[in-house]
């Protein structure tokens, strides 16, 4: 039984339960969301070592890691190293991309070891598993590679099922500056493009939600068409895509199995809360996974900046599940330190967007940390810093000569001289 389908019949199941607790909210709050498909909670029942984590617009905003192994970066032991530090910064989901080596082993460690939601791209899989050029891939192949994912315990996937025939047509008659950015979104086009015949992912798209539904793994719909430059936001061929997989998503939900939709890309403001609407209107109202949006082309090496802007107001419209930008995207495979970075700027979207919406308990992190300030504790306020340690580090790096001030002010604090003249007390400065 998937946790859907529990649901619907109103069982709440241990994970629902976990959920809530972390949440802070009841069990049947949960259970109603994920019965509507309003809510998903990744986990494949072979997966021993997940802490169950709930994704939907009624919950605390999650964030995803990217990383895995490529051909010009091949050190395991260095994406392991990633994978413990996601762990430790709270990630809620890592997605392994590794495009070369042994990626089976490094899924399945993965999945022994990591208490995080675990999600893949089977399709980056196909060629490496095979050893085959990709045209020579076939659509058995295709599917037997997600029963691999599957059966490994992964507890969502990524399947690319909204690039069709019609959608071919489509991108090449029109005139599209960055044509296709998406990686597995570029493979099945240049599959079809080969070989002549339709995405096996959609055209085998049943077969995909009867593995899924075995193992209660979660789909998760791919943009393949998502705007690669702000140019391209919300053009023909991306809402082309997503009224596709609105269609997908109501028959995946009708199967009991979970569902979420992935969203854009490179997009500017004031397109994001309109995308937001009209994903949800086509989607049944399903979790959406976006990747930034990124607001604006022009700023690589800070790109975890522009996309934490756009994830903010993508999650305070809708969006439930952010995936990581790091300062190296668009230039290499991001390094520990990159990563680091990433992490941080989608946490802060992330609780950005929950305290818009009213997520239950958002607010109270905020208050207890204007109270740490006005208190001058500056040991709670590192306490409850979103990268404390690391900003107290800096904080005493340069020790003020006045206690209980920062470098900057000294005696001219505000707050000291606020909390000073209220307490009847001399205001001294010199």
């Amino acid at each position: 039984m998937t946790q859907k389908e529990a649901a619907v019949k109103g069982i709440i199941t241990k994970e629902m339960e976990a959920c809530a607790t972390y949440e802070g909210v009841t069990p049947e709050k949960v259970r109603e969301e994920v019965a509507k498909g309003h809510a998903v909670i990744p986990c494949n029942v072979l997966h021993k070592s997940i802490k169950p984590r709930v994704i939907g617009n009624a919950f605390k905003t999650k964030i995803n890691v990217n990383l895995g192994i490529s051909k010009d970066s091949s050190c395991y032991d260095a994406e392991m190293d990633k994978v413990k530090c996601a762990v430790d910064m709270n990630a809620d989901a890592i997605m392994d991309l590794s495009s070369y080596g042994d990626t089976t082993g490094f899924r399945r460690e993965l999945i022994d070891t990591c208490p995080a939601m675990i999600g893949t791209v089977p399709v980056y899989d196909a060629v490496i598993h095979f050893n085959k050029d990709l045209k020579d891939i076939t659509s058995d192949d295709f599917i037997e590679v997600v029963k691999n994912h599957v059966k490994d315990g992964v507890d969502f996937i990524t399947v690319h099922c909204g690039i069709t025939r019609r959608t071919m047509d489509r991108l090449e008659q029109q005139s599209r500056l960055t044509n296709i950015v998406s990686r597995g979104g570029a493979l099945i086009f240049a599959w079809m493009k080969m070989t002549g015949l339709e995405n096996p992912f959609y055209e085998r798209y049943d077969e995909i939600l009867d593995i899924c539904r075995e193992y209660d793994v979660t789909i998760s719909l791919g943009d393949g068409c998502r705007p690669g430059s702000i140019n391209d936001a919300t053009d023909l061929c991306q809402i082309d895509e997503l009224v596709t997989l609105g269609e997908l998503t109501n028959r995946a939900m009708a199967r009991d199995v979970q569902v979420m939709v992935e969203g854009p890309g490179h997009m500017r403001l004031n397109e994001i809360e309109a995308n937001m609407t009209v994903q949800q209107r086509l989607c049944s109202g399903a979790p959406f996974y976006v990747l930034g949006p990124l607001v604006t082309d022009v700023a690589p090496g800070y790109d975890h900046i522009t996309s934490a802007i756009g994830g903010a107001i993508a999650a305070s419209h809708g969006a439930a599940f952010l995936c990581y930008v790091t300062p190296a995207e668009h230039l290499r495979l991001p390094d520990l330190d990159d990563m680091k970075e990433g992490i941080i700027a989608s946490k802060i979207a992330a609780h950005a967007a929950d305290l818009a919406k009213g997520v239950c308990g958002a607010a109270n992190w905020d208050y207890n940390m204007s109270k740490a300030r006005q208190e001058l504790d500056f040991d709670k306020m590192f306490e409850l810093a979103i990268d404390g340690g690391v900003k107290g580090r800096k904080y005493r790096e340069t020790s003020p000569n006045e206690e209980n001030t920062c470098s900057m002010c000294g005696k001219f604090c505000s707050i000291r001289n606020m909390n000073k003249a209220l307490n009847g007390e001399t205001v001294d400065i010199l």
